[in-house]
């Protein structure tokens, strides 16, 4: 369903186990990153008044999401560590050129949080199924939803915004990109990387 054209190694999940509070203070920035994503395109694209109300939303439970995150590293007895660069998003953000129309960059932003919805998406899939802690596995088992809604939402606005079978084209080139990147990730404590 998500497109994605290289999976996650499964192995993942053990450097996971190995190292739950970097990966959870990694979970915890990723949720306030997406957030700020929401509210940028918010202030970029006020006249897109349908992505306006979504993005309204979709900032709101972000932040619950960080919430949450923040909760549970709390409740490990741990505290929020510092930010550190996400080389998959810096990587990714590589594809399209920069510059273009108001319209072909909106597209290219959305398409960029698609994608990375649907790794997100794919990752607390396999969080949830093969970590030993039950209850986190619960726990990413009920976010991996909130990120399958929020990868269908992007794609389907620049679907909206876009020449269909441009956004597309766009899109496969921008699936075979991230898999050629996700070679060699896969080793590290975060979410995406």
């Amino acid at each position: 369903m998500l497109g994605l054209k290289l999976p996650t190694d499964p192995r993942w999940v053990n450097i996971v186990e190995m190292n739950v509070d970097e990966i959870l203070t990694d979970h915890a920035y990723c949720e306030q990153k997406a957030a700020s994503t929401a509210i940028s395109l918010i202030i970029g694209y006020p006249e897109r008044n349908e992505l306006v109300a979504e993005m309204t939303l979709l900032a709101q439970e972000e932040m619950s999401h960080f919430k949450m995150v923040h909760d549970l590293i709390l409740e490990r007895g741990g505290h929020l560590g510092r930010e550190r660069k996400d080389k998959y998003v810096n990587q990714l953000m590589k594809f399209f050129p920069k510059g273009g129309s108001r319209t072909d960059q909106l597209i290219h932003r959305l398409l960029y949080a698609a994608l990375i919805e649907a790794r997100s998406c794919e990752r607390f899939r396999l969080l949830s199924e093969e970590l030993e802690d039950k209850k986190l596995a619960t726990f990413y088992r009920k976010l991996m939803i909130s990120e399958a809604n929020h990868y269908t939402m992007f794609l389907r606005f620049a679907r909206t915004y876009g020449n269909r079978e441009e956004v597309d084209n766009k899109w496969q080139n921008l699936l075979a990109f991230e898999a050629e990147i996700m070679k060699d990730l896969g080793k590290e404590e975060t979410i995406h990387g």
